[in-house]
């Protein structure tokens, strides 16, 4: 039998993946008894298999074997993966999220998998030893991803820094006891970083970031999320040194500002992705420095940045084509700055807008006007537009496919069933669920999924 790709337990079913149901370890020991071809084994919520089911079908198909998942598996432990490690010489790719895994079977893996390229852990137990394995035996390591791991510090950082020189790919998350001097040890020894995300890791700090920006000039895309000591001094070095950067992502960083945003513009001229979120300190001035210097951006999105507003929108509809744009909850923002995008952003085919007290019918007619190719529009708990703005942006808009517009007092049931019968296209409406009128449903028929919320 030729199985390449198994996915067994509870998961959103997948067109891709060959899914059987087959419950407990007898079933998957016979799936390694017929299937030794198979490539791609995903557990997920697996509560009745055990190591025996698993141990059996790395005996059957081990030398096939590339990829391993397993998630919230409680009966499997590390005597399945010193399995997995004596068997599964070609595997390449492994998840594991599990609190019965620790660093035993995590070992075993490293020692016996040379070909490993990727590894994702999220497993309580395991510690700075299992990391120190992999540091020194998966040499072709290229992307690593550590959740939640309370036990870890710099020491297995080091080992991976002074070992997995193919490393292109780190995501650490949640990790409370790595520093700067562990980041400090990825960026001098895995040079070749395209990709790197760091969440919610309180003790590293700006020390840290900048010596990403002096050794590793191919990263391309960074994302730095609950980064509460990563100041500006970090994004200076990151834009004098990282010139391919295309992606940057930041969430809740209290303490960058509009010179770290100004630096990346000057130095990242290639940046296609900025999307801030709550970032308090960045400005005007920083945003304004990406539509004079960051003339490939196609998503901008900066939500709840409360000191951003029309002179920064200004800039980006004169200096970029934007296909992506969510300013949702910037307060300052109102009808020029929008206007300003309709008149620069011909392409735009996203926009969210919720939030925006000062925004009217204006920007909403020069949006029709300038945007036909807008596909999704949220326009929710924007008082100042009303049904007249809305049919200008249906009039035009004609690929609509979806829109929100809750709690948007000007907007009536006139101004739902304009878009209901406006847009041949459209797919979803969300709106307060007394707005729609009984003509409207029949219009609309079983084309529609309404979400509709009552006041």
């Amino acid at each position: 039998m030729v199985l390449k790709h198994f996915k067994f337990g509870i998961d959103v079913p997948c067109p891709e993946v060959f899914t059987l149901e087959i419950f407990g370890f007898a079933g998957l020991a016979a799936v390694g008894k017929v299937c030794n071809q198979l490539e791609d084994l995903n557990l997920r919520f697996c509560e009745g298999l055990t190591d025996t089911g698993l141990v059996d079908l790395a005996h059957g198909c081990g030398k096939s074997l590339k990829s391993l998942g397993i998630a919230a598996c409680v009966k499997i432990t590390d005597v399945s993966l010193e399995a997995v490690g004596s068997h599964c010489k070609s595997l390449e790719t492994l998840s594991l999220d599990s609190e019965f895994i620790h660093n035993k079977g995590v070992h075993a893996v490293a020692q016996g998998c040379p070909l490993l390229r990727v590894l994702k852990l999220q497993c309580i137990n395991v510690t700075d030893e299992a990391l120190v394995a992999v540091g020194n035996r998966c040499l072709s390591l290229e992307l690593l991803a550590l959740y939640s791991f309370q036990q870890f510090t710099d020491k297995g950082l080091h080992a991976v820094g002074k070992g997995c020189k193919k490393l292109k790919n780190l995501t650490l998350s949640d990790c409370y006891f790595l520093s700067d001097m562990g980041l400090e040890a990825i960026a001098t020894g895995c040079k070749e970083l395209t990709h790197l995300e760091i969440n919610g890791c309180h003790n590293i700090g700006t020390m840290g970031l900048e010596s990403i920006g002096k050794f590793c000039r191919n990263l391309t895309e960074l994302a730095l999320l609950y980064c509460q000591r990563i100041g500006n001094l970090a994004l200076l070095e990151v834009g004098r040194g990282c010139k391919s950067l295309q992606a940057l992502h930041l969430v809740d960083c209290s303490s960058i500002g509009d010179d770290a945003i100004c630096s990346i513009a000057e130095g990242c001229q290639n940046l296609k992705k900025l999307h801030i979120r709550r970032c308090y300190k960045i400005g005007n001035n920083g945003i304004v420095a990406v539509g004079e210097h960051c003339n490939s951006l196609t998503e901008l999105s900066l939500r709840f940045c409360d000191r951003v507003g029309d002179e920064a929108l200004i800039s980006i509809g004169q200096g970029c084509s934007l296909q992506h744009l969510n300013v949702s909850g910037c307060h300052q923002i109102g009808d020029a700055g929008i206007m300003a995008i309709a008149k620069g952003c011909p392409e735009l085919n996203y926009l969210d807008v919720s939030v925006l007290q000062n925004l009217g019918d204006q920007a909403m007619v020069e949006l029709g006007k300038g945007c036909p190719l807008l596909k999704d529009v949220v326009l929710s708990h924007c008082r100042q537009i009303t049904d007249v703005g809305l049919s200008h942006l249906v009039k035009n808009c004609r690929m609509l496919e979806s829109c929100h517009m809750v709690y948007c007092p000007g907007i009536t049931a006139a101004g739902v069933a304009t878009v209901v019968s406006g847009c041949a296209n459209i797919k979803k409406v969300m709106v307060e669920k007394w707005k729609v009128s009984e003509r409207t449903k029949r219009r609309a028929g079983t084309v529609i999924s309404y979400l509709c919320v009552d006041l």
